[in-house]
């Protein structure tokens, strides 16, 4: 029943309007309202509402309601729709594979044997496979461009609230997040069901492996600063490149 599920879900995204809206809500990582949705992909709002909440019941989107004019109590108007991805995962194999219980069965061991060095080793040395011969990252938006590739969906935080203060408190904090070091963000952690369970473990491997994959001693470098929702891994600039 899950597999037909997640089918139909991701069915839904052969329609393009459909798609450019969901890749729009996603790419947000906020809570994105009917009017600015429709603006951005170029839609009239009574069809981008249509296809959200198609999105919403598939979902593949989650839905709620929020005053967007940031004000209260009398004259503030009507609560909008607004609209985030949905947390649930959808994923289709054919024929049916299950490597999520082989990836949490091999954590586990793991973790009972004490093999957390050898796997982050491992995960470095993967890392810089993938980079191949490439020199270490040289800058933040070259970092940026390397993660989008491996399925991150980086974010530059420092730019994103300032330009997006959205809520009260988050205007609030505008001010110093565009004065603060930029820091790059990801929404998407690409172990996310298997770090849940262990976390320690899988975002040390992850950490080793972005450390590979950008290089340890270049521009940029990986540390650890978990955020719920957000990947376990930030990328900064190496404070030795600071001038």
């Amino acid at each position: 029943m899950e597999d037909t599920q997640d089918i139909d879900a991701i069915a839904m995204l052969q329609d393009p309007v459909r798609r450019r809206l969901y890749e729009y809500v996603v790419a947000q990582g906020r809570e994105v309202g009917r009017n600015e949705a429709a603006e951005a992909i170029g839609v009239a709002r009574t069809l981008a509402a249509h296809h959200l909440d198609k999105l919403a019941g598939a979902g593949l989107l989650e839905s709620g309601s929020r005053r967007l004019t940031g004000r209260s109590g009398p004259g503030a108007g009507r609560p909008a729709k607004v609209y985030t991805r949905a947390r649930a995962e959808r994923s289709v194999s054919l024929p049916a594979r299950d490597y999520r219980t082989a990836a949490e069965l091999l954590a586990e061991a793991a973790e009972q044997a004490g093999l957390d060095a050898g796997l982050f080793a491992a995960a470095r040395r993967r890392g810089e496979e993938l980079r191949d011969s490439a020199p270490p990252c040289g800058d933040l938006d070259e970092a940026m461009r390397t993660l989008a590739a491996r399925g991150y969906e980086p974010h530059l935080e420092a730019a994103e609230h300032a330009d997006h203060p959205g809520h009260d408190e988050d205007a609030a904090r505008a001010e110093d997040a565009a004065n603060a070091t930029p820091t790059l963000r990801m929404r998407n952690c690409p172990f996310h069901a298997v770090a849940e369970r262990f976390p320690p473990l899988v975002c040390g491997m992850n950490l080793a492996l972005l450390e590979g994959l950008l290089g340890a001693d270049g521009a940029v470098r990986a540390r650890m600063d978990a955020r719920p929702g957000e990947c376990c891994v930030v990328v900064e600039t190496s404070k030795n490149n600071i001038h």
